[in-house]
């Protein structure tokens, strides 16, 4: 099978993974533009296409120009790929931001910049968010600490996520994702094989085997990613229209992540469909995105006037 092409600026650094080519190898200029980000992660939902995910690259690049932009699709299988498969996929990723100045680096001869790293990141459905929580397991192994200096000015974007769903809902989000019955039919199998056997687990044990529970969790957690904390602001985009996601379990996730002392705000759409609240209102969708931007970075210039 050939290998995907990746889009149109973009080149291939992992399978499914891409990197805008005008910042490939260096990070040198980035580093001194102002307050707009520096890398802007994005994980795509399950089976989004290249084409599905110009729609966001293309207005990104228009927003912050001399951002890097690193992108992570999902397929199917991600659902029932084993930590290590997940941890060893996502390997360019974590590279990629050590490359870009946005972890510390392993070669003790790279100088250090004085300036935090600013880093968005967008995740789409339970697929991408999904990838973003295997990501940050991944690195907190190998930065379980990060020092005040090291830490991101960051943004994160739930758009369309989480939820845990039931049947119904696994079945129309492998409908969604994969056109070909044949194909569609073998991977719910799959799933449902997996979901009853994990179902099965959480009634006896009393833990959380299931996947999409478990995300839920480990979205709650401040630090998703090294230099990242309870005061990084969170944007929860959703529908009340949404098919595949319940919005009642977005709107209880943000209001729980509130209670945490999570730095929470929510754009609630009333008739987008599953990920394409951007198709139906794309001013007030990037209007959101970048006003979220903007909180991040007048929480780091409230930070650097307390250390002043």
């Amino acid at each position: 099978m050939p290998r995907p092409k990746p889009p149109a600026g973009f080149v291939t650094i992992g399978e499914g993974i891409y990197i805008s080519l005008a910042h490939a190898s260096t990070c040198t200029e980035i580093a001194t533009n102002g307050s707009a980000p520096q890398v802007i992660l994005i994980f795509g939902w399950m089976g989004a296409t290249t084409r599905h995910l110009q729609n966001y690259i293309r207005p990104y690049a228009e927003l912050y120009p001399n951002a890097t932009q690193i992108l992570v699709k999902c397929g199917p299988s991600f659902i029932w790929t084993s930590e290590r498969a997940k941890g060893k996929r996502l390997l360019p990723v974590a590279e990629a931001l050590e490359t870009l100045g946005c972890l510390p680096s392993s070669d003790p001869t790279t100088g250090t910049n004085n300036t935090r790293p600013r880093v968005l990141i967008h995740a789409f459905s339970n697929g991408g968010s999904g990838q973003l929580t295997a990501l940050g397991r991944l690195l907190s192994s190998k930065y379980p600490t990060i020092s005040p200096s090291e830490q991101l000015v960051s943004a994160l974007i739930l758009d369309s996520c989480p939820a845990t769903g039931d049947v119904r809902s696994i079945k129309a989000a492998f409908t969604f994702a994969i056109r070909n019955p044949v194909a569609r039919y073998i991977a719910l199998s799959i799933i449902y094989f997996f979901h009853a056997i994990r179902l099965g687990f959480s009634m006896v044990f009393g833990k959380h085997w299931m996947v999409m529970e478990f995300l839920k969790l480990q979205l709650f957690k401040p630090r998703l990613l090294p230099g990242m904390s309870a005061q990084t602001p969170r944007l929860y985009i959703y529908s009340r229209k949404d098919e595949l996601v319940p919005w009642q379990e977005v709107q209880q996730h943000a209001e729980t992540a509130r209670e945490k002392g999570l730095n929470v705000r929510c754009e609630v759409f009333e008739e987008s469909a599953h990920v394409a609240h951007m198709r139906l209102d794309p001013k007030r969708y990037w209007a959101s995105v970048q006003d979220v931007w903007e909180v991040a970075c007048q929480g780091d210039q409230a930070k650097g006037a307390e250390i002043a």
